[in-house]
């Protein structure tokens, strides 16, 4: 059984030794442990100081491609060296290294795919109360989108056994965090959340400039992966309220006609025809989109066997 860490790495050559210095070299169950970077166009001695450490496997971009982009090919690259699981991780000790063994033991003991370590957002001291009440407020919403109950949508800190990991896709190039969840739930993963620590902060976060700069990336991260996922039941249920929307100027209409005033509230008869019409389009749209979506998860399935047949061509050539 062999275990690799990744961690993604943009200009962290300051708190890269000591992020991997807090990682566990032996876990119980795991008989090898290896590590990897994917270095996302850093400027500075990140990969020098990866290399002197000693980590096994090193991603390169030539120029930052994001964290969604590096999160996907450092899973590729592990897959590709036989990780049978995979933990992600940051270059920024956020996290506690000895609670990677909380996340690989519901994978080590079969009850989980994908295990997500959850952050004790309210006694975190560098997150302000704003940042808090936008975390709870961020991971009920994906919740409800994934029909899981994931306490911690955007923590980076997760294992995912092999054939989830093969399963993984994200179009978006912001996060991986929330878009997974919401891929994983809606496509039935069996998936656990581990109360794991985090360490005091070392940097201040890169991921986002302002608060409202992650909230407006992260909502229509949401909203486009519960349309990508869930299309009849967003479609559908936008189209039902534009719908009755038109009801109110129409009935409106009709108790005016009624008493012999119609002819001086046509508009109203105009505005309830249109909106009618547009969530009759809307809801067609995602009977539409929803075909479209069952081809996806045929072209997901087919990918995933394209990628073990892949993966396991690789590794037993490398053997």
């Amino acid at each position: 059984m062999k275990l690799i860490s990744q961690s993604p790495c943009y200009n962290e050559a300051e708190t890269l030794e000591v992020a991997l210095n807090d990682l566990p070299r032996q876990i119980d169950g795991i008989d090898t442990i290896e590590y990897l970077i994917i270095n996302d166009g850093s400027k500075d001695n990140t990969v020098e100081v990866a290399k002197n450490w000693g980590v096994h496997y090193v991603v390169n971009f030539k120029q930052n491609r994001g964290l969604a982009r590096g999160f996907m090919a450092g899973l590729d690259a592990c897959l590709r060296n036989g990780a049978d699981i995979i933990v992600n991780t940051d270059a920024d000790d956020q996290y506690c290294g000895e609670d990677i063994e909380k996340l690989v033991r519901p994978i080590l003991d079969g009850k989980a795919d994908i295990v997500i370590g959850e952050r004790p957002i309210d006694q975190t001291e560098h997150f302000s109360p704003l940042k808090k009440k936008l975390q709870h407020l961020g991971s009920w919403t994906v919740r409800v989108a994934s029909n899981s109950d994931i306490p911690d949508a955007p923590s980076g800190f997760r294992a995912y056994s092999r054939e989830a990991a093969m399963r993984i896709n994200v179009t978006n190039e912001y996060t991986y965090t929330l878009e997974t969840i919401i891929q994983a739930g809606r496509s039935k993963f069996a998936m656990q959340s581990v109360p794991v620590r985090t360490n005091p902060e070392l940097r201040k976060s890169r991921l986002f400039s302002s608060m409202f700069g992650y909230v407006k990336r992260s909502m229509i991260t949401i909203i486009r992966a519960f349309m990508m996922y869930s299309p009849l039941r967003f479609f559908m249920s936008l189209g039902i309220i534009i719908f009755i929307l038109g009801l109110i100027p129409g009935i409106r209409f009709l108790f005016f006609f009624a008493n012999g005033a119609g002819s001086g509230h046509i508009q109203s008869l105009i505005l309830a025809s249109t909106l009618m019409l547009i969530g009759f389009q809307t809801m067609v749209i995602g009977m539409q989109a929803d075909l479209i979506a069952s081809n996806r998860k045929l072209l997901e399935d087919i990918q995933f066997h394209v990628r073990r047949m892949d993966y396991d061509r690789e590794h037993s050539e490398d053997q």
